[in-house]
């Protein structure tokens, strides 16, 4: 017997002394077994929880455990509370299903899901965490209903993959409405564990409108900003793009946008044979690779500025499209189009599934 009254045999000394050698315990086992030593060599409960960074009735709660179990008491006991009268299969199915009329709500939440289900929200949360099940999240999609899809997509995706010889292949098109944002205070810069931080709140000083022709072969850009996008701008443009690339053959890429259709474009791309205009198929502008550029410059300058003026606004993408020019590189598309149209248009099967 230890001074303390606590009882180890020498078996039971040995298996929980194995215990601290052990690489394979739990954290909880190895304190556990650590507190009935100390305890069972004399020490007493408030030396032995400040000796191991533990509470009083931590130290008591083991040594009792001990005491009227032995070693098995040492192991977890069941958790209280009403056991899981409800699998994570029949969470996940429930989840799938639309939640009632009655409930005035389009997808569920935890906390509603959990109240018709009669469970614990948290319980909820695990099934859809374990089964990736998000149903606060929706996505949007769109199939193409151009007539002319699958020729449209070969003559584009055809551009892409092999070029004419001695031709350049360019992308244009205009990113219009870009606002001169001015935030109402200074940008806070980022700082360690914190990004940086701007108002919610702006005044809107103009916008302007970015024509850009990105030559796919070496990710050049040939730039222009108008007040407007008609026709005359668009015009105006292509004749830029044109004297941009004196007398070489060029294919330029375009969205179905009616500006790019206007008679007056139409004869003077007659007066000008050597400019072949390229459309991709309706509500298919992301076959134009520009449009990855424009994404590139919102997110890298436009997105997080603050402009007193258009001018200013102006003055930054021309910087930024500079310096991308000085450091641009290729364009490389690589699905064909035989493995871009099997995902373009909506599958036509009488095994619709309900």
């Amino acid at each position: 017997m230890s001074p303390s009254g606590l009882a180890v045999s020498d078996d039971d000394r040995a298996e929980l002394e194995s215990w601290l050698r052990s690489s394979t315990r739990s954290a909880g086992s190895v304190e556990r077994a650590r507190i009935v030593l100390a305890v069972a060599d004399g020490s007493g409960t408030t030396a032995t929880a400040r000796a191991l960074g533990v509470s009083r009735p931590t130290v008591i709660k083991w040594r009792d455990r001990f005491a009227a179990s032995g070693i098995a008491g040492l192991d977890d006991q069941p958790r209280s509370g009403r056991p899981k009268t409800i699998d994570d299969a029949a969470i996940i199915a429930a989840t799938l299903d639309a939640p009632p009329d009655r409930l005035g709500i389009t997808h569920w939440s935890t906390r509603l899901l959990a109240g018709e289900l009669g469970i614990g929200d948290a319980t909820v949360a695990r099934a859809w965490r374990r089964y990736h099940v998000q149903p606060w999240r929706a996505e949007t999609f769109k199939f193409s209903t151009d007539p002319e899809l699958e020729a449209k997509v070969h003559d584009v995706v055809g551009l892409y993959l092999a070029p004419p010889r001695n031709a350049v292949v360019l992308c244009v098109d205009e990113k219009s409405q870009i606002q001169a944002l001015n935030r109402t205070a200074p940008m806070l810069p980022m700082r360690p564990g914190l990004p940086a931080r701007a108002t919610h709140d702006y005044q809107r000083n103009g916008t302007t409108t970015l024509f850009a022709a990105l030559e796919v072969a070496t990710g050049r850009v040939t730039d222009q900003c108008y007040e407007r996008h008609g026709k005359a701008e668009f015009l105006d443009f292509l004749k830029k793009v044109a004297k941009a690339y004196p007398r070489r053959k060029l294919h330029v890429v375009l969205d179905n946008y009616h500006t790019h259709k206007h008679a007056e474009i139409n004869e003077w791309l007659a007066r000008h044979p050597r400019i072949t205009l390229h459309f991709t198929p309706t509500s298919g502008s992301w076959l134009n690779l520009v449009e990855v550029f424009f994404g590139i410059i919102t997110r890298q300058a436009i997105r997080r500025g603050s402009f007193d003026n258009v001018a200013q606004l102006v003055e930054k993408i021309r910087t930024f499209i500079d310096g991308w020019n000085d450091r641009c590189h290729p364009f490389t598309w690589t699905k064909t189009a035989e493995e871009i149209l099997p995902h373009a248009t909506r599958q036509r099967t009488s095994d619709a599934r309900h």
